[in-house]
């Protein structure tokens, strides 16, 4: 019964999460997709909990769920912050992910450091595992954490609901709801405890309202798609209404045309508002009878406003109405302000595009670096096979007899950092072993080959880059492979391995042969050649040899100074 919920509760998220996907564009917050990506990860932990057979599984399955509530609360604060029009200072932000990051932390050294819990074991409940917990201190701060972000979401909210007429009352309820669940939930696990945790049905519930919020997020916050460059203008003014004539907002200009839009309510309707009764609601009746872009002049104290009615527009659907008031006197300047406008939306749309790639790369680089934080004996691995796939590209790049695109070189270099995340589900006492593995671990240790490639993907799902998504997948899932076929996780055998994996197959060994590690000392740069050389088709594609031997120089040199 608690195992079919933990399902059932796993299948909505992922449910909520495609119609995410389905509805997703570029004005999205990044911390909606990290909510859409967190959950889904965090009720698959609650599952795989309730099935763990040994204390070890229950521990790795604890950390996968505690994505979710060490990360979620910030998500969801950030969220409120920005849709309330809130702009943290960066040394506040940098600061709450720090304080996030050190808490989760703490969650991964449960097991083997008595900060977040000074014991663990388990036990069944109606057929499932339950992780019998002693709390440490830093539990204790978990709660502290979590109580700072619901109190800062709270101010945010009432501050707007009553200073800010810019903030719809629509989102501000809408937002106030999951955010009151997930704190009642909290509550309640804490005073009530249950044999099943409620946290998996509030983090849907949560999903559910937030679905209904970007549904409504270009109509509210149009500054995200034509307003940023009119307000630049300080010559342009604009109005917003949606089909049912309810007004959703006009820019700092419109409001100095006309000083009567300052005491305008969002969500206010025309009709009931003089102002907007008189100079608006006939234009918009206007041009829905004549189906055609409606204008129109006003005077006023000298001036003459033209009043320019069309469609206001979501990508290529219509979801309102829009006035661009303009003063007529300056009218040349206004038809360069159209033209210079168009360009200034391209540079911020390719700015914020940038800015959330940054991000979601920033991401993934401290999932695969919180990865190797826990094996003790890789310090440093990411960033040298990452440079090590750099410098092996170069040479394969400088005469491209292989035919690789510099989108490949791109995308692989990019991917390396993340070719060891399946690691996430290799147990502690065996990643952090001093010694050689026994037959028995070095077939558990395997397996993060495959969990690495489904974890990507998982993490990738929601990408637009799909090039990308599938380099990484491979890298991940065969840089295990070898050519003669005796490799994992599938024993692929000469071509069927991808050219990302193979590359990286090299990068990966020679850093292993090169470097010291707990269980050994670092090789010489003659004995890790000849074994590279050696395996050339056996364990490498013989096709890379030459690229590799002209990589060997520059290889030899980055790694003398990494000595250093």
């Amino acid at each position: 019964m608690i195992i079919g919920y933990y399902a059932t509760t796993l299948g909505i998220s992922l449910a909520l999460t495609l119609m995410y996907v389905f509805i997703w564009h570029k004005h999205f917050d990044v911390h909606f997709t990290l909510m859409f990506i967190f959950i889904p990860i965090s009720n698959l932990g609650f599952l795989l909990l309730s099935i763990a057979t040994t204390l070890e599984g229950a521990v790795v399955s604890n950390d996968i769920l505690y994505l979710g509530a060490c990360f979620l609360m910030l998500f969801i604060m950030m969220c409120i912050l920005d849709r309330c029009d809130m702009k943290l200072p960066k040394v506040l932000r940098v600061s709450f992910f720090s304080i996030t990051f050190l808490i989760y932390g703490s969650v991964l050294s449960a097991g083997w450091m008595p900060y977040f819990y000074k014991s663990l074991s388990i036990t069944k409940v109606d057929g499932a595992t339950l992780l019998v917990k002693e709390y440490g201190f830093m539990h204790t701060m978990f709660y502290v954490m979590v109580g700072v972000y619901f109190a800062i979401s709270i101010w945010a909210l009432f501050y707007s609901l009553v200073k800010k007429n810019e903030v719809s009352n629509k989102t501000i309820g809408m937002m106030a709801i999951p955010e009151g669940i997930a704190i009642f939930t909290y509550i309640i696990q804490i005073f009530f405890p249950l044999k099943f945790n409620l946290l998996p049905a509030c983090y849907c519930l949560a999903q559910g309202f937030f679905l209904l919020i970007v549904r409504k997020i270009c109509m509210y916050d149009v500054s995200e798609t034509h307003i940023d460059s009119v307000n630049e203008s300080g010559e342009t003014g604009f109005m917003a209404f949606d089909f049912r004539f309810n007004f959703l907002g006009a820019n700092d200009t419109a409001r100095v045309f006309f000083p009567e839009l300052k005491a305008v309510k969002v969500d206010s309707k025309a009709e009931t508002v003089p102002f907007l009764k008189d100079q608006a609601l006939n234009r918009l009746r206007g041009f829905i009878e004549d189906n055609n872009n409606d204008t129109s002049f006003y005077s006023r104290e000298g001036h003459t406003f033209i009043f320019d009615v069309d469609y206001l527009y979501d990508e290529k659907r219509k979801r309102g109405y829009r006035i661009i008031i303009t003063d007529d006197t300056k009218n040349q300047e206004y038809i360069a302000l159209i033209n210079r406008f168009n360009s200034t939306l391209q540079e911020e749309v390719e700015e914020k595009t940038v800015h959330i790639a940054e991000m979601h790369d920033n991401l993934i680089l401290s999932l695969a670096t919180m990865v190797e934080s826990r094996d003790n004996s890789t310090g440093g691995h990411i960033r040298r096979t990452s440079d090590c796939v750099r410098i092996l590209m170069d040479e394969i790049m400088k005469n491209n007899r292989l035919h690789v695109s510099k989108e490949f070189r791109r995308a692989i270099i990019k991917a390396a950092p993340m070719h060891d995340l399946g690691k996430i589900a290799v147990p502690d006492a065996i990643l952090q072993k001093p010694g050689r593995f026994t037959p028995e671990e070095y077939e558990k240790m395997k397996a993060h080959a495959a969990e690495g490639g489904r974890i990507v993907h998982q993490v990738l799902e929601s990408t637009d880059d799909e090039y990308f998504r599938k380099i990484a997948e491979n890298v991940a899932t065969y840089h295990h492979e070898r050519w003669d076929g005796s490799g994992y996780p599938k024993g692929l055998k000469g071509l069927e391995i991808p050219l990302e994996a193979r590359i990286m197959a090299i990068a990966d060994v020679y850093d292993a042969l090169v470097s010291k590690r707990v269980y050994k000392e670092s090789m010489s740069f003659e004995e890790a050649d000849k074994i590279i050389l050696d395996g050339m088709g056996k364990h490498f594609d013989q096709r890379l040899e030459p690229y590799y031997v002209a990589a060997r120089p520059r290889l030899e040199a980055y790694y003398r100074k990494q000595s250093e």
